[in-house]
């Protein structure tokens, strides 16, 4: 079996898990505590980081864009990329936006505050990068809802790996309420097929230990 390490709420975990079940992959789940540091860990990824997805064959692998992109190669059967050059740019285009800048800008400032600091004991949250992080948020649920009014899904009329990047942040920041979808409807409604698909499901059903989930997020249940 498969096996990818992963910690909770963090997006590019959730990236990989939303990909692997799209293409219908079966995986086991191991929770990989960073901040230990542990040697084993380390010997399969020195970075530290997660996600790391372990093949069949053994086979390791870093990254979530790497895991990604060789999953698309290996198993093509589900395409999540694009049938054409153009469309493949567009949908990379999309993916960097929201795991650099949409990150950078939104994720870090309030996931990364109020919920990692806490998780790796590295002190409190900082609350003005917390209101940034609240600032800059609207300026990607506007871009999102440009996106969608033109297009049936981010990249165009196909979903790809460009809508479950934006999902796996934006649900990092579901989980603790700070997403304010009564402001942004075309974006809650693009979420709102997303987190309906089998594949987006079993994050719905994750908890973390000490921090309970908002209400929206336990109503998408």
């Amino acid at each position: 079996m498969r096996t990818l390490f992963h910690l909770w709420l963090h997006p590019f975990s959730r990236k990989v898990r939303i990909v692997l079940s799209e293409k219908k992959l079966d995986y086991d789940l191991k929770i990989e505590k960073i901040w230990e540091r542990r040697t084993e860990f380390l010997a399969m990824n020195p970075a530290g980081d997660v996600p790391v997805l372990i093949e069949k064959d053994g086979t390791t692998l870093a990254n979530s864009q790497v895991i990604c992109e060789y999953l698309e190669e290996v198993y093509p059967e589900v395409n999540l990329l694009g049938r054409d050059p153009i469309q493949r740019a567009e949908t990379r285009r999309l993916i960097s936006w929201f795991d650099h800048k949409f990150n950078k800008e939104v994720t870090d400032n309030i996931v990364g505050e109020k919920i990692m600091k806490r998780v790796l004991k590295i002190g409190e949250p900082h609350g003005p990068s917390v209101r940034a992080g609240h600032a800059n948020i609207h300026y990607h649920l506007d871009y999102i809802g440009f996106l969608t009014e033109r297009r049936q899904w981010l990249a165009g009329d196909q979903f790809s790996l460009a809508d479950i990047s934006a999902a796996a942040h934006l649900s990092a920041i579901d989980y603790i309420g700070d997403v304010p979808w009564e402001e942004h409807e075309a974006a809650r409604s693009w979420f709102e097929k997303i987190r309906s698909r089998p594949s987006f499901r079993p994050l719905l059903d994750e908890e973390i230990p000490g921090f309970s989930p908002s209400g929206t997020y336990e109503n998408a249940n």
